[in-house]
């Protein structure tokens, strides 16, 4: 496996004119367009027959994060708004569904608009009439880092959860390139009908597509379906500003996977396993290499109490160990029971670019990306060069897509990859 370290992000990018960007979703979820892509051929469906292109021993895994309303907007005496965009909680919180819980106050890391007119000491209050409850907010400044603030919110009643809170006096943060006000609309079409767990911050945009009709067609082709969690972070939309990845520090996202998933995969992993989103492909290939690191080869004894977190490299070096996908997973599942966890909690960096040997996904449905972005990384490294022509897969699938009218980015089309073979 090569390491992707000097690969230029300048040879991923494109032309996305601005009336390529879907502003609104489409009336129906599952009317959207399917580009379909197998090892160069290239057809054209809609997510209602998504279960016409997948094969009947596949087994699909959607992360069931739920968007939070991460927006929170205070007016200052003088008149002038201050925006808090929440981000991800303090570190002092084991995990977001910690953090999320939180009674009466709560730390968070937030992007703060308008802070040079914040003054030290200074506490916003908001007032939320609620179902004829009051609820008052109040925001003060804790400490400046890089590229972030620490806040503290305060409300009462002090019985609400901090996720209650923010349900009730926060906004859903549509990604920037939808340049316009969020509508009501918003609050449940940037949702997947299946979402669950609160913490995210954007939307697992390839989970928008899909309905209760379309889960009754898999069901129907005795096609399986699992779920993770990645709580996706604003660092999604982060562009690559480096010139090559050496530089670009990727982000740090929370996952979370039952220990029947994990059984699931493993019991899977000589089926078709497509992942639905970026999200849940990061998450499916970093259980394989957490397992790498719970195996022992490599590892020093101490780190079997330690987290599973896995950093932005590691996959790369830990590639030369060659444990099957089976050992690994096996490790993990021993991990986990030898410390009595239900379910893995942690945190994923892992990058992946051309040069990454998938262990675990054969395929992925995945929404259209922006051009240098991490994510436009990940669809090259599925589905490498293109058979017919010897050229990038992915230039390919985005030309006949800019061509042939489908919509881009959180609220447009999307496709099925077929990972390339090795």
């Amino acid at each position: 496996m090569t390491n992707p370290r000097n690969i230029s992000i300048q040879d991923f990018t494109y032309s996305l004119p601005e009336e390529k960007i879907a502003k609104y979703p489409l009336e129906k979820r599952d009317d959207s367009k399917l580009l379909v892509y197998n090892n160069g051929a290239i057809s054209e469906d809609i997510y209602k027959n998504i279960a016409n292109q997948l094969p009947e021993d596949s087994l699909l895994l959607f992360n069931n994060t739920k968007v939070v309303e991460a927006r929170l907007l205070f007016q200052k005496p003088t008149g002038g708004v201050i925006e808090i965009f929440c981000l991800e909680p303090h570190e002092k919180y084991a995990d977001i569904t910690t953090a999320m819980l939180q009674k009466e106050r709560v730390l968070w890391q937030c992007l703060v608009g308008g802070a040079s007119k914040w003054k030290s000491g200074q506490v916003l209050e908001k007032r939320i009439q609620h179902e004829g409850m009051e609820i008052i907010l109040a925001a003060s400044y804790i400490e400046k880092r890089t590229g972030s603030y620490i806040i503290e919110l305060s409300w009462t009643p002090s019985s609400l959860s901090f996720a209650e809170v923010l349900h009730f006096a926060g906004a859903i943060p549509l990604p920037p390139y939808i340049k316009r006000e969020v509508e009501e609309a918003d609050y449940e079409r940037y949702q997947t009908v299946y979402a669950e767990y609160d913490g995210s911050v954007a939307a697992p945009t390839a989970g928008l597509h899909f309905t209760d009709s379309i889960f009754e067609q898999l069901e129907k082709k005795n096609i399986q379906k699992d779920f993770v969690t990645l709580h996706v972070g604003a660092g999604t939309f982060k562009p690559v500003k480096s010139e090559t990845m050496q530089e670009h520090e990727m982000h740090a996202e929370w996952i979370d996977v039952s220990k029947e998933t994990i059984l699931n995969i493993l019991n899977n992993i000589d089926s078709n396993i497509i992942a639905v989103g970026t999200t849940s492909l990061r998450t499916i290939e970093s259980l394989y290499w957490m397992g790498v690191k719970k195996s022992g080869i490599g590892s020093q004894e101490s780190e079997a109490e330690s987290s599973a977190f896995l950093s932005q490299w590691e996959a790369y070096e830990l590639s030369a160990k060659n444990v099957s996908v089976k050992d690994a997973l096996e490790s993990l599942l021993n991990w986990m029971t030898e410390n009595k966890m239900d379910r893995l909690v942690t945190k994923t960096q892992i990058l992946i670019a051309p040069g990454y040997h998938f262990k675990i996904i054969k395929g992925l449905v995945t929404n259209f990306h922006q051009p240098q972005s991490t994510l436009l990384l990940l669809v090259a490294a599925l589905i490498g060069k293109d058979l017919t022509t010897g050229e990038a897969g992915w230039r390919k699938i985005y030309d006949h897509a800019l061509q042939n009218n489908f919509r881009f980015l959180s609220y447009g089309d999307g496709c099925l990859l077929w990972a390339k073979a090795d």
